[in-house]
């Protein structure tokens, strides 16, 4: 009973080469979830020391309360994705306001998947069919890995409503890419390539992250200045830079109107009150809000085409148009920001900045009830594919180790992992393959090892996060793209179609939909799902049904699907290949009658009943409604091969003495041998 409260019991006693196991496979761990964790800090639109956050009692909590013993829980690509998507449209990436919705959306994953492993809804899992999941993780790996090329080139992407739109405004401003930015980029796939190839025992992301740190602090890869609009000489662009940095004055001001606003209507809701003059003004800044986003979007895409160059004059450094003969080398300079009437100019690359040190602090969630409205579905999307991602890796990893897996208990780690994170500054986390992986094969017994590398995290977060400040952005997105590129496998897509031609669609009509609907991943898998069941509930609807014949060997057929004669001029032989339910009852009907019509002489059906598992109260009536149509017409129905539920149904509801107990037989050899002799001796 202790160990089922307390699962990390089950640990102990820890033998010396068990602890030795888990010290190494911690340390290794560590090494990778350290730069994996800031760079999926920075996919979720956090700052990086999120993913540390992310990375620390996350981690510990589901490894003592989860039910895999290698299965390592932390910052992941796909969640991190969605969670930014998700989070978009209500705040502005990196705002306090972005970052406490994701604390709040952590939350309330955690509070779904706790639910649904308390109350043993595991099985929910089975409601996304594997082309479903397949579909999907073949467009989300796509759209993680490309929704970081303007990070891997350097230029900025405007945040629409739809991906696709977006990821051509990047294409577009390939011309104006930063060749350092490429360079750090490719040589950091490069890197991690040949590293995995001929020395993967190393870890190679720690090893890209520490080279290119180097690099970057040795090389000055970051250049950054302040200066006045009249420092910069070029027209167009000193008006397009202050038209921004109005904007954002602008968004800054409605923000705080908002704020005010809707202090005062909290205060109104706990007295019972409303106004709705203040309810109308609050819509009204909602729009313009939503407005000047909209606008700081395109703008920011507009201005960064200006490409300034530094020139000295009498002394004071000015910032002018580049000339003609200027190449894709020169030294340029472009907007970075604006505050307090100055500009602030780029001519560098973007790296990771300062880190704060320290541990998170406790920290409530917001609870603002609109707002956990509106991330609901997005959230239990979220706790889905968390849990059935995790379900699959501990489950691989199960299979090598025959460890008994319980995916119940495993929603319970989750869930505590997300709710205790959200209160210490963590966004959503779930179950990592690749980490997940590296512990089993570097020698993890226990899920102890989590905790050390838990554990190489806070060393990080207390002494070693100054040392990240020159770390390239580009770098970061690399790390991310090799990872999420190699779950790419569209030949699963193409196996799912070879089986079973409705699964392909289903996979191919997920993916292309999930692809369609990005940023909004969830809504991918929700098609994936409604379509699956559609396709479900029509073959139940209209299960395979068909008249019989004998084959040359005397075994029983399609008598269409075979060119068959049928077995006899007195009596059809009918397939039905379903339970008797609601929603097919009425094609059973259909089946029947249609047989009739085929025969006209036949003064029996026989059905084949071997394939009805189930029989509920509308088939049970449209069976006995069909067979008393049936004997008034002078035609007999008769059943054979019944299961014992199925029979014992009917003779509850007095349907044997309908159809009469001789027209009920327990095989079908027995039914065509009874049918023979009876029609053989009426002739």
């Amino acid at each position: 009973m202790l160990t089922r409260f307390l699962p990390f019991l089950n640990w102990f006693p820890m033998r010396a080469d068990a602890l030795r196991g888990d010290l190494i496979a911690g340390i290794t761990v560590a090494m990778i979830l350290i730069p994996q964790a800031m760079a999926y800090a920075a996919l979720a639109g956090l700052p990086v020391v999120y993913g540390l956050y992310a990375s620390f009692l996350p981690v510990m909590v589901a490894s003592m309360w989860g039910a895999s013993r290698f299965l390592h829980t932390g910052p992941v690509a796909l969640l991190s994705l969605m969670s930014a998507a998700a989070i978009e449209p209500l705040a502005a990436r990196g705002s306090e306001e972005f970052i406490a919705l994701s604390m709040t959306l952590a939350l309330m994953v955690g509070v779904m998947r706790l639910g649904l492993g308390a109350f043993r809804m595991g099985v929910l899992i089975n409601l996304a069919s594997h082309p479903v999941i397949n579909g999907f993780t073949n467009a989300a790996a796509l759209i993680i890995g490309l929704s970081l090329l303007n990070t891997f080139i350097n230029v900025p992407m405007p945040r629409s409503d739809m991906f696709l739109r977006d990821l051509g405004q990047v294409v577009v401003q390939f011309p104006l890419a930063h060749w350092q930015t490429i360079a750090f980029g490719i040589g950091t796939l490069v890197v991690l390539s040949l590293l995995k190839r001929h020395l993967p025992r190393l870890p190679g992301v720690l090893i890209v992250v520490i080279v290119g740190t180097v690099l970057s602090a040795s090389l000055g890869f970051e250049k950054k200045v302040t200066v006045t609009p009249a420092q910069i000489e070029d027209a167009a662009a000193r008006i397009a830079f202050e038209d921004y940095a109005r904007l954002e004055t602008e968004l800054t001001r409605t923000k705080a109107a908002q704020h005010a606003l809707n202090q005062q209507l909290r205060t109104l809701a706990k007295t019972d009150l409303h106004d709705f003059t203040l309810e109308a003004e609050s819509l009204r800044l909602a729009g313009e809000e939503q407005s000047i986003k909209k606008q700081l979007y395109g703008l920011r895409v507009a201005v960064h085409r200006f490409a300034l160059t530094p020139v000295d004059v009498n002394g004071a450094t000015v910032y002018r148009a580049p000339g003609p003969d200027a190449g894709w080398f020169a030294d340029t300079w472009r907007f970075a920001g604006a505050r307090d009437g100055e500009i602030k100019l780029t001519g560098g690359g973007q790296v990771v900045g300062a880190i704060p040190a320290g541990l998170p602090g406790f920290a409530l969630p917001g609870m603002d009830l609109g707002v956990i409205s509106g991330l609901f579905g997005t959230a239990f999307v979220m706790a889905l594919i968390g849990f059935m991602e995790a379900t699959s890796i501990s489950r691989a990893l199960a299979a090598q180790s025959r460890e008994k897996l319980n995916p119940n208990q495993e929603l319970i780690g989750q869930g505590l992992a997300n709710m205790v994170g959200s209160f210490f500054q963590s966004y959503t986390v779930s179950g990592s393959f690749s980490r997940s992986a590296v512990a089993a094969k570097s020698g993890a017994r226990t899920g102890f090892y989590a905790i050390v590398s838990a554990v190489g995290v806070i060393i990080t977060m207390l002494y070693l996060t100054e040392y990240f400040y020159h770390l390239p952005q580009s770098v970061l997105a690399a790390i991310v793209m090799s990872a999420v590129f190699g779950l790419i496998d569209f030949k699963s897509l193409r196996h799912a179609w070879r089986v079973n031609r409705s699964d392909g669609v289903v996979g191919l009509a997920t993916f292309i939909a999930t692809l369609w609907m990005a940023p909004q991943l969830a809504n991918g898998v929700l098609v994936g799902v409604v379509l699956t069941i559609l396709i479900f509930l029509y073959g139940v609807m209209q299960p395979r049904s068909e008249v019989l014949g004998r084959a040359a060997d005397g075994s029983l057929a399609g008598a269409i699907s075979h060119d068959l004669p049928p077995i006899s001029d007195d009596y059809v032989v009918l397939r039905f290949d379903a339970s008797l339910v609601f929603i097919n009852s009425a094609f059973f009907e259909q089946a029947v009658m249609k047989a009739i019509s085929q025969f006209p002489d036949a003064k029996t059906v026989l059905v084949i009943g071997n394939g009805i598992n189930r029989i509920d109260a509308t088939g049970e009536e449209k069976l006995r409604a069909l067979a008393s149509d049936l004997k008034r017409a002078g035609i007999t129905l008769a059943l054979s091969g019944l299961k014992k539920p199925v029979r014992e149904a009917l003779d509850r509801a007095g349907l044997d003495t309908v159809i009469g107990r001789e027209n009920l037989f327990p095989n079908k050899e027995m039914a065509l041998g009874v049918l023979d002799a009876r029609y053989a001796a009426a002739t």
